[in-house]
């Protein structure tokens, strides 16, 4: 986890998602989760000391920790994360679905002028930004606001204090976050966030927020809250000044190998010549640009990846994460699903499929957190525990074709 990409993705959005891997990484001692009072205080008044050495006002400090007090639940969230296992096949279905398509075609009509002037200021596709935005806040919807979000303060409080292993990581980013406040940008009430303080449209940890965010949309201060033009130009800029991201460039093409044994990385017109083709047919419309072979899984599609696709993974170091963001922002512009199939898949359920599927799985007594056709955790855990009462193996929340055909017979 020391490679340039890695760096950034944890500074980014520290252990946010399950692509992490973060499941028993960190273990935290009993006495962590019976937090004693007196002794934060004190954490709290050496740490004041600390912040106000680094330029916090003693104001802003005093306005946001002095009644503070810290989120012990984090410590469930960093060992207990939702425990699924998802094939490639399933990881993508259920980030390039229908609900995802729709709404994002919408949000680009809407948002149309926005992503011309960052694509002109940037070179970032359009695509990969509005996927990215997708994933990460379901196109900025309240709703996951609402639903999934916390004051940050109170969190970032509570690792800073008593995180047995990145102390120091969590303590800079409160302040971080604290200078955030001073600066006007944001207030605590409206600084809120996942667990680890990710915030806005986009996922911004304090770090970013300071560091790349831009005031794009002109009204005196950087936000990832609200419009959404800071959020996504400054994803835009990371994605450019963190990633490499190259202007002009695609991020790579599904491809058909033949019988090319040619490895590494080498321009376009280099792979052709040695037999590999798009699997689509077409050209490949920059030749000279290069890209690096990868078959995620034996029997399924093949990838040559470019620059932008590591681009993309700086966002989050996960290989399946990024081939998500790419293929999800290539069909929200029209693009078509792999040509070659993933070994064992299936096709996604459709919108309505799946809004019946988790209306089927409420009736059952397997609450899904609502019927909109939207996967999260919510619904994967109602699977999972549909699957184990009904026998189904494996037995890993997938809320696939299997599911909904034995939920419409009956359990």
């Amino acid at each position: 986890m020391n490679t340039p990409d890695s760096r950034h993705a944890i500074t980014r959005r520290m252990m946010l998602q399950a692509a992490l891997g973060l499941g028993g990484l960190i273990s935290v001692p009993p006495i962590a989760l019976a937090a004693v009072p007196a002794a934060f205080d004190q954490w709290r008044d050496k740490f004041r000391t600390r912040a106000i050495a680094k330029g916090i006002s003693e104001t802003t400090f005093d306005s946001v920790m002095k009644n503070v007090e810290p989120d012990m639940t984090v410590f469930d969230k960093i060992n207990k994360q939702p425990e699924f296992s998802e094939e490639l096949w399933q990881y993508i279905n259920r980030r390039v679905s229908d609900w995802r398509l729709s709404a994002g075609k919408a949000a680009l009509s809407k948002y149309d002028d926005l992503f011309t002037r960052i694509e002109k200021d940037f070179g970032v596709e359009r695509g990969t930004l509005l996927a990215l935005w997708g994933v990460e806040t379901a196109y900025g919807d309240p709703l996951v606001q609402q639903n999934h979000m916390r004051p940050v303060f109170p969190s970032l409080a509570a690792l800073a204090w008593n995180e047995p292993r990145r102390r120091a990581y969590w303590e800079a980013e409160l302040i971080n976050a604290l200078r955030i406040v001073d600066k006007g940008w944001g207030s605590p009430n409206e600084m809120r966030g996942s667990w680890a303080g990710a915030m806005g449209h986009t996922q911004w940890m304090p770090e970013v927020w300071l560091n790349v965010g831009l005031d794009y949309d002109g009204d005196g201060r950087v936000s990832p809250f609200g419009k959404p033009d800071d959020a996504l130009a400054s994803s835009a800029r990371y994605l450019v000044d963190r990633g490499d991201y190259q202007r002009g460039e695609h991020w790579g093409y599904e491809v058909r190998l033949g019988k090319s044994k040619k490895k590494g990385n080498h321009s376009y017109a280099d792979w052709a010549a040695s037999g590999v083709a798009r699997a689509d047919g077409k050209p490949f419309p920059r030749p000279n640009d290069k890209a690096k072979l990868w078959v995620p899984v034996p029997g399924g599609p093949s990838f040559l990846l470019g620059p932008n696709f590591y681009a993309v993974r700086s966002y989050n170091p996960s290989m399946n994460y990024a081939l998500a963001i790419v293929h999800l922002g290539d069909r929200i512009l029209g693009g078509s699903p792999f040509v070659q199939p993933f070994p064992g898949s299936e096709r996604a359920l459709s919108l309505a499929e799946l809004q019946e599927l988790q209306t089927r799985l409420t009736k059952a007594g397997f609450d899904t957190g609502g019927t909109d056709g939207r996967v999260g955790n919510g619904t994967m855990q109602a699977v999972k525990n549909f699957q184990t009462k009904a026998g189904l193996s494996p037995a890993d929340g997938y809320a696939g074709l299997q599911v909904l055909a034995r939920l419409r017979q009956g359990i």
